[in-house]
């Protein structure tokens, strides 16, 4: 059964190489995989990069505005005819531990039915959980935390695309990320719509790779103008203004008042929302 590998790059050429160069240690007996990679239109070199160190990835040249959802279903869409029995989505900032593919089909297999499995990712500096999978405080709103352990399976209702596993029957039911976002929050929603149809969303044990979280609180800088802040408020790469209420009406129609709410504390006053948000970053099992 072969897997086909989805990613998307732009302008950081030598994250995207050593990713594929972490692709090629893994270490599998009767499984193989397929990468396919959209580039969407690098100004570094990287398209050429990747034709000459691994030719035998299927590399495509994206629009120049795909983002990050846009380039992963581009390259999904373009894995579709492939006959693969999974989809392994991956960030190209993510360097795998070698025996990550492994252990995610081990865990997926190890379920009756198809279930969507997530890999925790950590910071290479800090150590921390950067990515990976977490649980909803409650059913009806967002609020969620980090879930992992070293040892076991877990089940979560949220998970980042750095390392996602997903079998063929689950994109024949509920297709791939959704045409509704532009960069971030797809992998989120793709994972809450695949509860809905009633499939597990689980973690992998232990750590499957490492990635900077990279995201950041650029709307807390002191010295950025309101201006900026509300341009940020708005960008695809930001807050995500507009798609972000998207999610919160589909998932937790409930929270729309306090999300807008919040979006607008973030941008107009920073600094008190940062005194006001008290959550817990890390919930160690």
């Amino acid at each position: 059964m072969k897997i086909a590998v989805l990613l998307t790059c732009f302008n950081r050429k030598q994250k995207t190489l050593s990713c594929l160069q972490s692709l090629q240690r893994q270490s599998l007996q009767d499984m193989q995989f397929e990468v396919y990679l959209t580039d969407d239109k690098s100004l570094d070199g990287t398209y050429d990069a990747v034709k000459k160190e691994f030719p035998e990835v299927n590399i495509f040249s994206g629009t120049g505005s795909l983002f990050w959802a846009g380039g992963m279903r581009y390259t999904w869409n373009k894995a579709l005819n492939s006959d693969a029995g999974y989809y392994l989505l991956i960030n190209d900032d993510t360097v795998l531990a070698t025996n990550a593919i492994k252990q995610l089909l081990d865990c997926v297999k190890s379920f009756k039915e198809p279930v969507i499995c997530v890999g925790s990712t950590s910071d290479v500096k800090s150590g921390e959980i950067s990515y990976g999978g977490r649980k909803l405080k409650s059913a009806t709103g967002p609020k969620s935390y980090i879930v992992f352990s070293e040892n076991e399976v877990l089940e979560c209702d949220l998970g980042n695309a750095n390392i996602m596993l997903v079998p063929h029957r689950i994109v024949q039911e509920i297709g791939i990320l959704s045409e509704d976002y532009t960069h971030g929050i797809a992998d989120y929603d793709y994972t809450l719509k695949a509860k809905r149809a009633g499939f597990k969303v689980i973690v992998a044990p232990g750590i499957l790779g490492n990635c900077t979280d990279d995201h950041g609180n650029n709307w807390k800088s002191s010295d950025m103008r309101l201006s900026k802040r509300i341009e940020y408020l708005y960008s695809p790469k930001g807050l995500a203004y507009k798609e972000y209420l998207i999610f919160i009406r589909r998932f937790f129609p409930k929270h729309i008042a306090p999300a807008i709410f919040k979006l607008w504390l973030k941008t107009l006053f920073p600094i008190i929302w940062d005194k006001l948000k008290n959550e817990k970053r890390y919930n160690p099992i």
